[in-house]
Protein backbone atom coordinates (compact mmCIF):
# COMPACT_ATOMS: atom_id res chain seq x y z
CA UNK A 1 0.00 0.00 0.00
CA UNK A 2 1.58 3.63 -1.04
CA UNK A 3 2.25 5.94 1.95
CA UNK A 4 0.43 9.14 1.89
CA UNK A 5 2.39 12.12 2.77
CA UNK A 6 0.42 14.70 5.57
CA UNK A 7 1.08 17.39 7.83
CA UNK A 8 0.04 17.45 11.51
CA UNK A 9 0.35 19.83 14.11
CA UNK A 10 0.78 17.99 17.30
CA UNK A 11 1.10 19.84 20.66
CA UNK A 12 1.83 22.79 18.29
CA UNK A 13 4.35 21.89 16.45
CA UNK A 14 3.97 20.75 12.63
CA UNK A 15 5.13 17.65 11.52
CA UNK A 16 5.79 16.25 8.33
CA UNK A 17 5.12 12.06 8.10
CA UNK A 18 4.46 9.45 5.64
CA UNK A 19 1.93 7.06 6.33
CA UNK A 20 0.36 4.12 5.18
CA UNK A 21 -3.51 5.09 4.72
CA UNK A 22 -4.87 2.81 7.47
CA UNK A 23 -2.40 3.67 10.06
CA UNK A 24 -4.02 4.76 13.21
CA UNK A 25 -3.17 7.70 15.03
CA UNK A 26 -2.30 6.30 18.12
CA UNK A 27 0.35 4.45 16.06
CA UNK A 28 1.61 7.80 14.27
CA UNK A 29 1.66 9.68 17.57
CA UNK A 30 3.61 6.64 19.16
CA UNK A 31 5.63 5.09 16.43
CA UNK A 32 6.36 8.22 13.93
CA UNK A 33 6.73 11.10 16.67
CA UNK A 34 8.04 8.90 19.94
CA UNK A 35 5.05 10.58 21.64
CA UNK A 36 4.46 7.19 24.13
CA UNK A 37 2.60 9.10 26.50
CA UNK A 38 -0.91 8.06 24.43
CA UNK A 39 -0.92 4.50 25.13
CA UNK A 40 -2.33 1.13 22.84
CA UNK A 41 -4.38 -1.05 24.66
CA UNK A 42 -7.35 -2.00 23.22
CA UNK A 43 -6.80 -1.00 20.11
CA UNK A 44 -11.07 -0.91 19.24
CA UNK A 45 -11.97 2.04 21.37
CA UNK A 46 -13.14 0.32 24.45
CA UNK A 47 -10.60 2.33 26.93
CA UNK A 48 -9.49 5.04 26.38
CA UNK A 49 -6.30 4.89 26.88
CA UNK A 50 -5.00 6.62 24.02
CA UNK A 51 -7.64 9.58 24.03
CA UNK A 52 -6.17 12.63 22.48
CA UNK A 53 -7.85 16.00 22.20
CA UNK A 54 -8.28 16.71 18.13
CA UNK A 55 -9.62 20.36 17.29
CA UNK A 56 -9.96 20.43 21.68
CA UNK A 57 -12.60 17.81 21.42
CA UNK A 58 -11.42 14.25 22.70
CA UNK A 59 -10.81 11.25 20.73
CA UNK A 60 -10.19 7.79 20.79
CA UNK A 61 -7.07 7.66 18.82
CA UNK A 62 -6.98 4.10 17.99
CA UNK A 63 -10.46 4.55 16.29
CA UNK A 64 -8.86 7.86 14.37
CA UNK A 65 -6.84 7.30 11.25
CA UNK A 66 -3.74 9.48 11.02
CA UNK A 67 -4.47 10.82 7.63
CA UNK A 68 -7.93 11.95 8.63
CA UNK A 69 -5.75 14.28 11.72
CA UNK A 70 -3.60 15.73 8.97
CA UNK A 71 -4.55 19.44 9.20
CA UNK A 72 -5.78 19.36 12.32
CA UNK A 73 -4.58 19.90 16.10
CA UNK A 74 -3.99 17.26 18.13
CA UNK A 75 -2.77 17.55 21.73
CA UNK A 76 -1.40 14.56 23.93
CA UNK A 77 -0.86 14.53 27.45
CA UNK A 78 2.77 15.60 26.73
CA UNK A 79 1.55 19.14 25.27
CA UNK A 80 -0.27 19.87 28.40
CA UNK A 81 2.62 21.09 30.90
CA UNK A 82 3.52 24.25 29.85
CA UNK A 83 7.24 26.04 30.75
CA UNK A 84 7.73 23.36 33.28
CA UNK A 85 4.44 23.42 34.82
CA UNK A 86 1.30 20.88 35.31
CA UNK A 87 -1.74 21.37 33.84
CA UNK A 88 -4.16 21.92 36.44
CA UNK A 89 -5.99 18.40 35.60
CA UNK A 90 -2.42 16.82 35.82
CA UNK A 91 -1.70 18.87 39.51
CA UNK A 92 -4.96 17.20 40.67
CA UNK A 93 -4.22 14.16 39.46
CA UNK A 94 -0.80 13.64 41.13
CA UNK A 95 -2.33 15.44 44.39
CA UNK A 96 -5.42 13.15 44.71
CA UNK A 97 -3.26 10.11 44.10
CA UNK A 98 -5.77 9.17 40.85
CA UNK A 99 -2.67 7.49 39.30
CA UNK A 100 -1.86 3.99 40.95
CA UNK A 101 -0.20 1.83 37.85
CA UNK A 102 -0.66 5.00 35.77
CA UNK A 103 -1.37 3.00 32.30
CA UNK A 104 -4.80 4.66 31.89
CA UNK A 105 -4.03 7.71 33.32
CA UNK A 106 -2.64 9.70 30.15
CA UNK A 107 -6.09 9.16 28.40
CA UNK A 108 -7.72 9.35 31.88
CA UNK A 109 -6.67 13.36 32.07
CA UNK A 110 -6.95 14.11 28.72
CA UNK A 111 -11.28 13.06 29.07
CA UNK A 112 -10.99 14.69 32.04
CA UNK A 113 -9.59 18.44 30.68
CA UNK A 114 -12.30 17.69 27.80
CA UNK A 115 -15.28 17.25 30.25
CA UNK A 116 -13.87 20.32 32.21
CA UNK A 117 -13.54 22.43 28.97
CA UNK A 118 -17.35 21.70 28.04
CA UNK A 119 -18.70 21.52 31.77
CA UNK A 120 -16.14 23.70 34.14
CA UNK A 121 -18.65 22.96 37.78
CA UNK A 122 -19.62 19.62 36.84
CA UNK A 123 -21.36 17.30 39.58
CA UNK A 124 -19.75 14.46 40.76
CA UNK A 125 -22.65 12.39 38.59
CA UNK A 126 -22.01 14.16 35.51
CA UNK A 127 -17.85 13.63 36.11
CA UNK A 128 -18.71 9.74 36.58
CA UNK A 129 -20.45 10.05 33.67
CA UNK A 130 -18.11 12.32 31.94
CA UNK A 131 -15.20 9.42 32.44
CA UNK A 132 -17.38 6.10 31.49
CA UNK A 133 -15.63 5.93 28.02
CA UNK A 134 -12.61 5.28 30.15
CA UNK A 135 -11.11 2.12 31.75
CA UNK A 136 -9.28 1.62 35.13
CA UNK A 137 -8.59 -1.91 36.08
CA UNK A 138 -6.49 -0.38 39.61
CA UNK A 139 -8.18 2.72 41.37
CA UNK A 140 -11.88 1.90 41.40
CA UNK A 141 -12.71 5.25 40.05
CA UNK A 142 -13.08 6.96 43.42
CA UNK A 143 -9.44 8.73 43.50
CA UNK A 144 -9.61 9.95 39.80
CA UNK A 145 -13.40 11.19 40.45
CA UNK A 146 -11.64 13.32 43.47
CA UNK A 147 -8.96 15.03 40.92
CA UNK A 148 -11.21 15.88 38.71
CA UNK A 149 -13.39 17.76 40.99
CA UNK A 150 -10.70 18.84 42.77
CA UNK A 151 -9.00 20.44 39.36
CA UNK A 152 -12.81 21.87 38.60
CA UNK A 153 -12.34 23.89 42.01
CA UNK A 154 -14.78 21.63 44.10
CA UNK A 155 -12.48 19.19 46.02
CA UNK A 156 -15.00 16.21 47.74
CA UNK A 157 -14.56 16.37 51.31
CA UNK A 158 -13.58 13.38 53.10
CA UNK A 159 -14.46 12.74 56.74
CA UNK A 160 -11.13 11.93 58.49
CA UNK A 161 -10.71 9.06 60.80
CA UNK A 162 -10.59 9.56 64.61
CA UNK A 163 -6.92 10.86 65.62
CA UNK A 164 -6.71 7.56 67.61
CA UNK A 165 -7.16 5.60 63.98
CA UNK A 166 -4.33 7.71 62.24
CA UNK A 167 -1.27 5.57 62.46
CA UNK A 168 0.77 7.02 60.05
CA UNK A 169 -0.38 10.58 60.00
CA UNK A 170 -0.90 11.33 56.91
CA UNK A 171 -0.32 10.90 53.32
CA UNK A 172 2.55 11.89 51.38
CA UNK A 173 2.78 12.22 47.56
CA UNK A 174 3.91 9.36 45.07
CA UNK A 175 7.15 9.15 44.11
CA UNK A 176 6.37 8.34 40.16
CA UNK A 177 3.19 10.48 40.57
CA UNK A 178 5.32 13.27 38.06
CA UNK A 179 6.16 10.75 35.63
CA UNK A 180 2.55 9.60 35.34
CA UNK A 181 0.39 12.18 34.94
CA UNK A 182 2.60 13.95 32.52
CA UNK A 183 2.99 10.41 30.30
CA UNK A 184 6.57 9.87 30.79
CA UNK A 185 6.53 6.63 33.10
CA UNK A 186 8.66 3.74 31.14
CA UNK A 187 6.23 0.62 30.35
CA UNK A 188 7.45 -1.96 28.30
CA UNK A 189 5.20 -1.36 25.68
CA UNK A 190 6.86 1.74 25.25
CA UNK A 191 10.25 0.17 24.72
CA UNK A 192 12.57 0.75 21.43
CA UNK A 193 15.92 -1.10 21.47
CA UNK A 194 18.19 -2.14 18.01
CA UNK A 195 16.94 -5.20 16.67
CA UNK A 196 14.08 -5.55 19.09
CA UNK A 197 11.18 -8.05 17.94
CA UNK A 198 7.59 -7.50 18.47
CA UNK A 199 4.55 -9.94 18.39
CA UNK A 200 0.81 -9.24 18.79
Amino acid sequence: MPKMPIQIDVNDVNYDLLVEPDRSLVDALRDDLGLTGTKRACNEGECASCAVHLDGKVVKSCLVLAVEAAGHKVMTIEGLARNGKLDPVQQAFAENFAAQCGYCTPGMIMTAKALLAENPKPTEEEVRQGIRGNLCRCTGYAKIVDAIMAASGQPRQRQDPPSQYRVVGRSLPRTDSLEKVTGRAPYAYDMRLAGMVYGE
